[in-house]
């Protein structure tokens, strides 16, 4: 029996599971998601995707993977762990009763918590990922030091490609080079604008799951199907990641920024440096990808992390998962 000012881990764990196989799931279209946003040359998703595949093969959607495999399952875990255990808190809070069925304040209460949490972590998480991710862009040449017996040619300023040219050989080195050269505000770059994505974020993507989780199941005593999971986790996690669309483009932009090509100097000049030079529509740029990316994502984290819980709450009368005040 458990007591009501419980702290369970078993959120944590389910969340770790559920996010490994998210990003495997989903990094494909996140790569496409990030050259579209961040890169340039391409004209729609169609296009991004065959150029990836013929210059870098299938291996081009799955570049700077292995970052995000080991440190988004550690996001993710921190996510669905704090939601889940600040609900609880909420309910013991306001109704004296850690598992008394939270209201939609309390959810949107608990989402927006998450998402400022989850900026923490999941900023310099983001940041090397979409940096590895973007290594094969091609380099400007009005930022390249080029010799001084050619500095008098007529090169245009133009994006010219560096065959074999790499700034990182891999996230430690990544991790490493921005704090030599950026110091480790450098990690947190595009903090701001993933916190304007975030908040909301979260809030659009819990709170419809919540809702369509409970209309889909045939009473309300009952537990969800996986089917209804599933549909549910993948119709909200589309909402979210459509809705957050532009201020993704705000984040994707300012991180893949680097110091050897800063362009931005903030949030701000960020919107109004792409506004007037490719207009209204650049901030709406990936979201057909989001849409599609968002669906098998979501739906594949949210079935994984609830049935990894219903399995660790088959443990729940030996209290294994319950850290006891």
């Amino acid at each position: 029996m458990q007591t009501s000012k419980s702290f369970r881990l078993d959120d944590f764990i389910a969340g770790w599971i559920g996010g490994a196989s998210s990003v495997v799931v989903g990094h494909p279209l996140d790569t496409v998601k990030t050259r579209l946003q961040a890169g340039k040359g391409y004209k729609n998703m169609l296009h991004c995707i065959l150029t990836i595949y013929r210059k870098e093969t299938a291996l081009g959607f799955f570049k700077g993977l292995s970052f995000p495999l080991a440190t988004i399952t550690f996001y993710n875990s921190v996510v669905f762990g704090f939601f889940s255990n600040s609900q609880r808190l909420i309910s013991q809070y306001r109704y004296g009763d850690a598992w008394h069925p939270c209201g939609m304040l309390d959810l949107t209460v608990a989402s927006m918590l998450t998402g400022l949490v989850s900026v923490g972590i999941g900023s310099p998480v983001d940041l090397v990922k979409i940096r590895l991710q973007m290594q094969t862009q091609a380099v400007l040449s009005e930022n390249l030091h080029l010799a001084g017996s050619i500095s008098n040619a007529n090169i245009p300023l133009r994006s010219v490609e560096i065959p074999g040219q790499r700034l990182y050989r891999g996230p430690i080195h990544c991790i490493s080079t921005i704090l030599q050269t950026e110091g480790l505000q450098g990690l947190y770059r595009g903090a701001g604008a993933m916190m304007l994505r975030d908040i909301p974020g979260y809030t659009l993507y819990f709170i419809p799951y919540t809702i369509l989780c409970d209309l889909l199941k045939p009473d309300a005593s009952s537990s969800p199907h996986p089917g209804s999971i599933w549909l549910a986790g993948g119709l909200a996690g589309s909402l979210s990641w459509v809705t957050a669309t532009p201020a993704d483009v705000v984040k994707s932009r300012m991180q893949a920024d680097t110091q050897l090509q800063r362009k931005y100097k903030g949030i701000l000049h960020c919107i109004i440096h792409s506004y007037k030079t490719e207009g209204v529509q650049i901030f709406f740029r990936g979201t057909s990808v989001n849409a599609i990316r968002g669906f098998p994502m979501c739906a594949t984290m949210f079935l994984t992390y609830e049935l990894s819980l219903q399995f660790f709450r088959g443990f729940q009368d030996k209290d294994i998962f319950v850290v006891k005040e």
